[in-house]
């Protein structure tokens, strides 16, 4: 389902001017197009203006021409701006140059909440009004945002002169160009005569503020920006400075925005306006919010130790916003490409390379510039017997501005820990920082996820069956889809990270992951981690090994103040070059020289000297992975040997490693991967007392012993600690190397246990891998083998409470009814499987009865009711399967498979029983509705 996204050229304003104005879709155009916003939502009781947005000059009708509320001052003021303006106007595009067409049934103009003032076309504050503009919005707070300096009408100032004069507050950003506007100034007298003013600082404080250091061009601010600014715009000297000290007077609003607290100070001023305006459930809504986003917003605590890639942070923010700034508008980002590069199309804005003439052959670097993107493309020379290359491969490119970046690189590499601190530095400029694990199984589930954090109710609706209202399944799931893309889809900005992404393509329907991602350009920025070629088409950004310094600085980790000698460094610079510079290993060195005293020299004598163990490879991506580095491999089992040697053989830590393999790429709950350690199969040795007081002292201190493992696991890196609550996550290298030191039976523990503790609201994904390992996945075998009890045990308690999650919860309609399918198919194989062994047991029975006097009903008894619960069992999910096709109007395959429900109930439990008789009182709606559909 295509999300219906309002066009922001021109010439779309025509087709929607009639919108209401409390549609999401603003009825003034954007930041980047128009100095005006419209609130999206209308206050009750107030009838608001029709307002219609064209391409024309501005027209008044004579209902809205009623005189503005001004003093002689302001309309002298007025008088001159109008005047000056006349003979020098700033240039500006096309594109921007909007207007509009006021008409009103009243003469007094609607009544707003907030009057946002700002004045300048940079693209950070745009962004920044933009987003401060949408959250009062979404607060219930109407708001009409506004540029006065890009009004080119003397009727359309005075219109909005008129709503300042009816506006509840005045929100004024002030720049270090805001001084030198004449707006600005009118603005800040105006609404602290009225008492209303609230100041905005963005990239300076109040205390740069002040008239004498403005006026003497005091400090390297005001030493470009200042001077006497009223001169700039004719005004006057006494006006100028009643606005500068209206400023310096607000001394209990000071809220400044830089580049770090965007999101503190939006949330703030909204805040500081709810209590003005008396809501007080919008400062508790907020303050609540607050305390949840702290806790769930990132998935693991920020690397103290992150060493380098300050090139590659900035070309991310290069990539995403199209400029950079703070710090890094100081560093020097080199792009290197081995073609030359032209651009496709017209262009507005075209800035050449510095190398435009040096080197024999090479073309300039042309960037083409627009409002919304900033494109660089690459394109190969054209040469005869390269063309049909060309026309079967698709261009790549990289797009600068447009909101979308590619991380490429080896396993191991890098490459979370790089976005993970990119979301941190950053994270202020957006709302929320969203995390979607990019594995092909579980990126679906992932994207429904962040229904939680954006507040998104994704559950099926209650249609209409008798009237045939209903929606069949690709609808229902395009539509959970659709409403979490449309939020991304909003003006609010969010940070969406994809990390390792398996393929393009969604495993369940081979579906290509865009139909997940919205509309490119907007206010949400994307970025994707993988180990593909090419994503989207787009050419990635390579992420490379860590340099020789840098990865000095991740082995010694915290020993960095310590300096080793000539023979242990060389041994150091030996172990980056056996581990090929791959952070994952550099990292786990590092834990070790800082966890344990031993030098480098020994600890690479240690991994010399252990044998290289020969895995079983399955996979060939697997295999030459660690073909490359089959150091990572010595590495760890040394880590291993480690906590065998100091909690004994076995140890709780090294099994936790082994059964990690089987869970999910999320993080687990360390009391799930210590039951299945604990389940881990062990050599047998020792007596029944042994094991018998052995076991009591296990239960005794397994609180302790589980906290105690997963931080040995967490401070040697062979695992990291997640921000949930007591969980931590295995890299993948880790967790594909513990898959093939360890069997079927690790895996069958790891099943055991997710069925005893797991529970669907904590631990979906985990679920869903248990699904998989039990009744298999596509072209693979199941890998666990339960009997019968363990199947329906399995059924009842795991798969059966994820299928109706995952539908009702997610709408994820065809994956739980391929699950349900699965379960009945397993439980007839168990339920067949039973009866034709019990067909020899019963001729083993007869002779034991015949020749040793045996008697058998007791084993009889039983055997009959496990095949009574494995059959009833059957029925349950049968209904429930027809349950979920009456939602989806399947009227036909439902009836069927109550049927069959039916005769299972009342051949074992009878026709009265209560059971048979809901079964039978699905049949009959079934049965209706079915009916009126072929009478239709």
């Amino acid at each position: 389902m295509e999300l219906h996204k309002e066009s922001s050229h021109p010439g779309a304003f025509l087709s929607n001017a009639s919108r209401n104005l409390s549609s999401s879709s603003s009825a003034f155009v954007s930041a980047s197009q128009s100095p005006f916003f419209s609130p999206r939502s209308p206050p009750p009781l107030l009838i608001p203006p029709q307002i219609t947005i064209l391409p024309s000059q501005i027209t008044i009708s004579p209902s809205d021409a009623s005189p503005c509320h001004a003093s002689s001052s302001d309309t002298s003021l007025a008088h001159r701006r109008n005047k000056k303006t006349k003979k020098k106007n700033s240039p500006i595009s096309l594109r921007t140059r909007s207007a509009m067409t006021v008409s009103s049934s009243t003469n007094r103009p609607r009544s707003y909440d907030v009057y946002l003032a700002y004045h300048g076309k940079k693209v950070s504050l745009l962004r920044f009004v933009n987003w401060l503009r949408v959250e009062l919005e979404a607060q219930g707070i109407s708001c009409f945002a506004c540029d006065r300096a890009r009004c080119r009408s003397s009727r359309s100032q005075s219109h909005v002169e008129k709503i300042m004069n009816f506006t509840t507050f005045g929100v004024v950003i002030i720049t270090k160009k805001s001084f030198g506007s004449p707006y600005t100034i009118e603005e800040l007298r105006h609404f602290f005569s009225r008492r209303n003013l609230v100041p905005i600082y963005f990239d300076l404080g109040p205390s740069d503020c002040l008239a004498r250091d403005i006026v003497e061009r005091r400090g390297d601010m005001w030493e470009k920006h200042g001077g006497e600014l009223w001169v700039l715009y004719g005004g006057l000297e006494r006006e100028w400075r009643e606005a500068v000290e209206a400023l310096s007077r607000a001394f209990d609003l000071q809220l400044e925005a830089g580049c770090g607290n965007w999101r503190d100070c939006i949330l703030e001023a909204v805040s500081v306006l709810a209590k003005k305006l008396g809501r007080r459930s919008v400062v508790d809504r907020i303050n609540r919010w607050r305390e949840r986003i702290e806790k769930e917003e990132f998935p693991y605590p920020r690397n103290e130790n992150f060493v380098g890639r300050k090139k590659e942070i900035s070309e991310l923010e290069l990539i995403l916003f199209g400029d950079v700034s703070g710090d890094a508008e100081r560093e020097y980002i080199e792009l290197k490409t081995r073609h030359r590069r032209n651009v496709a199309g017209n262009s507005t804005n075209k800035c050449e390379s510095p190398s435009e003439n040096g080197g024999k052959g090479k073309e300039p670097v042309v960037w083409r510039e627009s409002e919304k993107e900033i494109e660089m493309q690459r394109s190969v020379r054209r040469k005869a017997a390269s063309r049909n290359a060309r026309r079967k491969r698709p261009k790549a490119k990289i797009l600068y501005g447009k909101g979308i970046a590619c991380v490429a690189g080896e396993s191991g590499i890098g490459k979370t820990e790089l976005v993970l601190e990119y979301a941190y530095r950053f994270a202020q400029r957006y709302k929320l920082v969203l995390w979607v694990g990019g594995q092909s199984r579980y990126i679906r589930q992932n994207f429904l996820n962040l229904r939680n954090l954006l507040e998104i109710d994704l559950g099926c609706d209650t249609y209409s069956h008798e009237k045939g209202n209903f929606k069949c399944f690709e609808e229902q799931e395009e539509e959970a889809i659709a409403r979490v893309r449309k939020e991304l889809a909003s003006d609010i900005p969010y940070l969406v990270i994809i990390d390792d992404l398996e393929s393009e393509t969604d495993w369940w329907d081979r579906r290509v992951i865009t139909d997940l991602i919205p509309q490119l350009g907007g206010e949400t920025h994307f970025i994707i981690t993988t180990r593909l070629p090419r994503v989207l088409g787009l050419e990635p950004m390579k992420l490379s090994y860590l340099s020789g310094i840098e990865a000095m600085a991740v082995m010694r980790g915290e020993t960095v103040a310590k300096d080793y000698p000539l023979v242990e460094t060389d041994a150091l610079r030996a172990i980056e070059e056996k581990l090929g510079r791959l952070t994952l290993g550099l990292g786990i060195i590092g834990a070790i020289l800082s966890e344990l005293p031993i030098t480098p020299s020994r600890l690479l004598d240690t991994i010399n000297r252990m044998p290289l163990r020969d895995l079983p490879w399955t996979d060939k991506e697997e295999m030459l992975t660690f073909k490359r580095h089959s150091t990572l491999i010595q590495l760890l089992d040394v880590c291993l040997s480690i906590f065998d040697h100091a909690d004994g053989p076995r140890s709780l830590a090294t099994r936790m490693v082994h059964v990690s393999g089987w869970f999910a790429m999320s993080a687990v709950p360390v009391h799930l991967l210590a039951l299945a350690a604990y389940k881990f199969p062990k050599k047998k040795h020792g007596s029944k007392v042994f094991k018998k007081l052995s076991s009591l002292f296990r239960r005794s201190r397994i609180k302790r012993s589980e906290s105690e493992a997963a931080s040995v696991l967490v401070r040697f890196g062979v695992a990291r600690i997640s921000t949930r609550p007591n969980c931590i996550q295995f890299h993948e290298l880790v967790k594909i190397y513990a898959r093939r030191r360890g069997s079927h039976r690790v895996a069958q523990a790891v099943v055991q246990s997710i069925c005893v503790r797991a529970s669907v609201s904590h631990s979906l994904d985990h679920l869903w891998a248990a699904c998989f390992l039990v009744f298999g996945s596509g072209s693979e075998h199941a890998m666990v083998e339960l009997n019968s009890t363990e199947l329906t045990h399995f059924v009842r308690q795991v798969a059966l409470p994820l299928a109706i999650h995952t539908f009702i919860t997610y709408s994820r309609c065809n994956a739980a009814l391929e699950l349900l399918r699965l379960c009945t198919e397993a439980l007839e194989s168990a339920g067949e499987a039973l009866v034709n062994s019990r067909g020899d047991k019963w001729r083993l029975k007869r002779r034991l009865r015949y020749c040793f006097r045996v008697d058998c009903s007791r084993s009889d008894e039983g055997f009959r009711l496990i095949w009574q619960e494995i059959a009833l069992l059957k029925a349950t999910v049968l209904e429930t399967r027809a349950k979920l096709m009456l939602r989806a109007g399947r009227y036909d395959t439902g009836d069927d498979l109550i049927r069959k429900a039916i005769f299972i109930r009342s051949s074992i439990c009878g026709d009265r029983h209560p059971d048979t008789v809901s079964a039978h009182e699905t049949l009959s709606r079934l049965t209706r509705l079915l009916t009126n559909v072929q009478i239709s």
